[in-house]
């Protein structure tokens, strides 16, 4: 029962993405070309290769397609489905726009056409009167537009029906051409240019946010103790071992006393991304490197990264606790890990431990915090939902999540959950820009 409706949901997905790709054929390509020129055949061209570079981008890391080839696919891919967002968005916008833009045009100059140079005269052939080659052509076109006239074609001033391209009466675009290439070369241009900063904001590495936590149980000698909270870097096909040492070097620059990787660390195998993980042996912090699993880890295997990891100089918390000088620190294994058999168990991390003192628990998905709560926990470091990553996306996440992104308390415990420091998918962020947070641990007592 779970495969068919799998199955249904994914063909209703792939309707929905083929309705929107031939809906923007039509607007961006069909009214805006003449039939059988290179631009038609060209838009036409990509209409079909891009989204099926999308697809490839999608499957071939779960298909066991070769390292190279999912890079290949993945950066024109995941950046078309990014554009594809934006367009869609931008074109539904504009709509309306176009619709007045054809009925002001058509008020000030009903013969369809917009401005163009002069028609030139042209002779009638000999034998054949004026007046009769003009009747000739009024009927033969009345027959045109009445049988198999294109779709979107205008009728011109010499009443012939003509393609949405193609020139109007004296030499001009006709109406509707001309509000579809203004219309349509604004909206490309605002998708484009939302992509592109996106795109460049994840590229130049994540900021860094710094957030005071006050805990009741900290003692004052742990007063300004500060984690650097490292989530979703999503070393992949896209993001590789350059990010990774953006991500290294700005955490270093913060001087912690704790690093906590909450997850989604990786997206692919340790053969294949065990050298863009290599620059995580730089992390540098008083008390260490600490490692949660995410949902992403066992896509690939989660037990050759907590492996890998340790290599590299992080502990991983699987399911444990540490005792540091003035609080205990927590991990739990990602939900995703309960179809291994390896989920978190908070009775193994927390079950034991010395409730006086303060406790700060390392989980990937902030939908734990009610189990938190239950073990006494003061503050969860959490990551998973990207803030949201492509606006309008914060909304989805909501819906899925108790908290998108900052700070909130749930009873007597605090939940911080990290946009991240890099990108699932498209390596674009709008809306959601990516982060390392430095939290500061405040006491009371201080």
């Amino acid at each position: 029962m779970t495969i068919v409706v799998f199955a249904l949901v994914a063909l209703a997905v792939c309707a929905l993405l083929a309705a929107v790709h031939r809906w923007l054929w039509i607007r961006l390509v069909r009214d805006t070309t003449a039939p059988g020129g290179l631009p038609r055949r060209v838009g036409t061209a990509l209409a079909i290769a891009l989204p099926l570079l999308a697809v490839a981008a999608l499957t071939a890391g779960r298909a066991g397609a070769p390292f190279w080839l999912q890079q290949t696919v993945s950066w024109p891919g995941y950046l078309w489905l990014a554009v594809l967002l934006y367009l869609t968005l931008t074109m539904l916008v504009a709509e309306p726009i176009r619709a007045l833009l054809l009925r002001r045009l058509a008020h000030r100059d009903p013969s369809g056409a917009v401005a163009g140079p002069p028609a030139e005269p042209s002779a009638a052939p000999s034998g054949t009167s004026e007046s009769g080659t003009a009747a000739a052509t009024a009927s033969s076109s009345s027959a045109g537009a009445g049988a198999g006239a294109e779709p979107g074609a205008v009728l011109a001033a010499d009443g012939a029906a003509r393609g949405p391209a193609a020139a109007a009466p004296g030499g001009g675009l006709s109406r509707r051409t001309f509000v579809a290439r203004t219309v349509g070369g604004a909206a490309a241009a605002v998708a484009l240019g939302t992509v592109g900063n996106g795109t460049y904001g994840v590229l130049r590495g994540p900021g860094v946010r710094r957030v005071q936590v006050p805990l009741a149980k900290l003692p004052r000698a742990a007063h300004g103790f500060r984690i650097a909270v490292v989530s979703d870097v999503h070393l992949g096909p896209v993001l590789g071992r350059a990010h990774a040492q953006r991500v290294v070097d700005t955490v270093n620059r913060t001087q912690p006393d704790l690093i906590a990787i909450v997850g989604d660390l990786v997206d692919g195998s340790v053969p294949d991304l065990g050298p863009a993980a290599e620059p995580l042996r730089g992390l540098t912090a008083r008390h260490g490197s600490f490692f949660v699993t995410g949902n992403h880890e066992y896509f690939s295997g989660a037990e050759q990264w907590v492996e890998h990891v340790r290599e590299l100089g992080l502990t991983p918390l699987e399911n444990a606790r540490r005792a540091l000088p003035h609080f205990d620190l927590a991990g739990v294994n990602d939900i995703q890990g309960e179809r291994e058999g390896s989920g978190p168990d908070f009775r193994a991390a927390l079950g034991d431990r010395d409730r006086t003192r303060a406790a700060v628990l390392l989980a990937h998905q902030p939908v734990v915090i009610h189990d938190a709560v239950r073990h006494g926990v003061d503050l969860q470091l959490s990551g998973h939902t990207h803030g949201g990553q492509l606006w309008p996306g914060n909304f989805l996440a909501e819906l899925a999540n108790p908290t998108v992104a900052g700070l909130e308390r749930y009873g007597d415990t605090q939940l911080y959950v990290s946009r991240g420091a890099g990108a699932w998918g498209p390596p674009v962020r709008v809306g959601a820009p990516s982060d390392i947070t430095v939290v500061e641990l405040a006491s009371y007592q201080a």
